[in-house]
């Protein structure tokens, strides 16, 4: 749903960036220029100095973020770095993505249309437009936090040296989501409840929530209270963070060959694999948000029970299941999209600063 540059491996054309892909892409823009036919050796001897300043500018950014990516390892410092930045990231994410969020909650409890969601949410008013923002800001926070933090110390325990293999980013991104899934679920148990319009009455604030919880017995507040639908929440969080790891550097590399700006192969790369990781888990979304909406049953029903619920109140259609998908699309593009552009663009300002240091 979520949401890094983290110690992918190098590939092998890295070293030949400027005698390769610069020089091709140099050559390639003089030979369709000028006003008569040029052969590569012509231009290379008549343009020397142009290719090579073309070179340097296509490869300057490139240059910058396979330093970033390709860290020496062992250093403690740029690891425990991880942890800051993928906090930071995911803190202004959140904030300035929310309210796209809660429109995609009220469609995944309500099943209504996305008019019908925000004209419900303005009637309400302004003073309820930002409840339940204050748990996932902390969740999310916290998210960034153990995301990328332990993806990086667990990538470098896998592969101290390098290069990452795809099994190694997929098994430490698999791993760092099911941390993610053991410590964030009962923020998102809270957000849920809070978000759920039927519930502020009887549970106008946080502190209410929690105290319905804790009135509970010891079993009761984990498996009724604060991890009432872990299971789901598990899945959904390991798979869709071993997917996320898996092909974010690809797709950023693949970019970045290209010599876009520096912001632009994270802030593409990030959008791509948020959005077609959520639409991939999407009825696990909806799912978790139905199981931990409800509040004070006296007994659970079975995983598969809270499934075939949300099945048969969407009228067994997939297309219902899905309601909500055009905002969910928008809403993953943007937040993982910004995650992973403010979190590469942190990266960078720290590895300039260590560099002039040293």
């Amino acid at each position: 749903m979520i949401m890094p540059a983290r110690g992918g491996g190098e590939p092998a054309w890295r070293g030949l960036r400027q005698t390769g892909a610069g020089a091709g892409a140099a050559s390639s823009a003089a030979w369709t220029q000028g006003p008569g036919p040029f052969t590569f050796h012509s231009f290379f001897h008549l343009h020397p100095v142009v290719l090579r300043m073309e070179e340097q500018n296509n490869s300057a950014g490139k240059e910058l973020q396979h330093r970033t990516r390709a860290e020496v390892p062992g250093k403690k410092s740029w690891h425990s770095q991880a942890y800051t930045l993928g906090a930071i990231s995911n803190f202004l994410s959140t904030f300035l993505t929310f309210p796209i969020y809660k429109v995609v909650f009220r469609q995944q409890i309500h099943a209504m249309a996305v008019s019908e969601a925000v004209r419900q949410l303005w009637h309400e008013g302004p003073q309820y437009f930002y409840r339940g923002i204050y748990p996932p800001l902390l969740s999310k926070t916290l998210q960034g936090t153990l995301l990328f933090g332990t993806y990086d110390s667990l990538l470098s325990f896998l592969s101290p040296v390098g290069p990452h293999s795809l099994g190694q980013r997929w098994t430490a991104g698999l791993m760092s989501g099911v941390v993610e899934a053991v410590a964030l679920s009962p923020f998102e148990r809270v957000q849920n409840v809070l978000q759920d319009a039927r519930k502020q009455a009887c549970f106008p604030s946080t502190f209410s929530i929690l105290k319905e919880f804790n009135s509970y017995g010891l079993w009761g507040r984990l498996s009724l209270g604060y991890y009432r639908g872990f299971w789901p929440v598990l899945v959904r969080n390991s798979l869709g963070s071993a997917l996320y790891f898996s092909f974010k550097d690809p797709i950023q590399d693949g970019l970045a060959r290209q010599g876009l700006p520096h912001w632009v192969p994270a802030l593409v790369s990030g959008s791509v694999n948020g959005t077609i990781t959520c639409l991939v888990l999407y009825p696990l979304i909806v799912l978790v948000a139905n199981m931990q909406s409800h509040i004070g049953w006296q007994r659970m029903p079975s995983l598969w029970a809270s499934a075939q619920d949300v099945w048969d109140t969407r009228g067994r259609k997939i297309l219902l299941i899905y309601r909500g998908g055009s905002l969910i699309i928008l809403r993953s593009s943007v937040t993982w999209g910004l995650t992973t552009a403010i979190h590469d663009f942190l990266q960078r300002k720290a590895h300039t600063k260590k560099e002039m240091k040293d």
